[in-house]
């Protein structure tokens, strides 16, 4: 009776890293825009900025305001995009 067991007996089994990218970002910008949804967009620079998203693509927003002007931001810049609920003062 030999007691020796093969090497992949005691392999660990590793669970697969979650995606980086699940796909639902352009979804839900897409869906934001449709609707003009009021949105608050947090920068990493701490400053944050309202308006609604008309237009986005791989690398920026476009963030439309009124009575001031458009931005077009980068996505590494933003921190967050959440839904505006209720209008804070600007």
């Amino acid at each position: 009776m030999s007691f020796r067991a093969t090497p992949s007996a005691f392999a660990k089994k590793t669970k697969t890293p979650p995606p980086d990218d699940t796909g639902m970002e352009s979804s839900y910008l897409k869906g934001l825009g449709e609707k003009q949804t009021p949105v608050m967009v947090r920068l990493f620079s701490g400053e944050t900025l309202y308006g609604w998203i008309e237009y986005y693509d791989l690398r920026m927003v476009r963030l439309t305001r009124e009575g001031v002007p458009n931005l077009f931001i980068f996505k590494h810049e933003i921190m967050y995009i959440a839904e505006d609920s209720g209008r804070q003062p600007r």
